[in-house]
């Protein structure tokens, strides 16, 4: 079993992908990953779409024009059902956040399984929506490539623990 630490740290941003499906298998581990993961009041407020077929890809594509997101062979949308996200008292919606918390489980289970992923917010909304033909009440936030990475990862930029860390004092 991989180490906590390692597995986030193998964990980065795919933009280049193999021309391989994804197993079955490996997807369904993922999304059994995913169902665990918490919630704000344990609403589970998302819904996920699998999208392979080629129509599908074809649609997304259209939706984030960009080379490298061509490259996958699978993606993952993950939306927000509006009706189901918790509201705190003060009116702030947490759905978004619960989604968040989703997808990272997503790319950590996939990196788990050799797969690379790329979190993709920058995507034209109104086409996904059409594209998978969503209900009023859900807004998709995320779509999610996922495959075998084409290349090895690049060392990752992050800050040092004491540039983002404050200790009570």
């Amino acid at each position: 079993m991989m180490d906590f630490l390692d597995l986030v740290n193998k964990r980065y941003s795919c933009r280049n992908y193999r021309d391989a499906a994804v197993e079955p298998e490996k997807l369904l581990r993922v999304m059994e990953c995913v169902r665990m993961a918490p919630s704000a009041v344990n609403h589970q407020p998302w819904r996920f779409y699998v999208v392979d077929s080629v129509e599908g890809r074809v649609a997304l594509h259209r939706c984030y024009a960009r080379e490298w997101f061509v490259t996958a062979p699978t993606y993952i949308v993950a939306c927000l059902r509006h009706d189901e996200e918790w509201v705190r008292a003060d009116g702030k919606r947490h759905g978004d956040i619960d989604v968040a918390i989703a997808v990272e489980h997503l790319c950590l289970a996939a990196t788990e399984q050799g797969l690379g992923t790329c979190w993709v917010c920058n995507f034209d909304a109104a086409l996904c929506r059409e594209a998978l033909g969503l209900a009023p009440e859900e807004e998709p936030v995320v779509i999610v490539p996922i495959g075998y990475p084409a290349v090895e990862p690049t060392v990752k930029n992050r800050k040092a623990l004491a540039e983002i860390l404050t200790q009570d004092k």
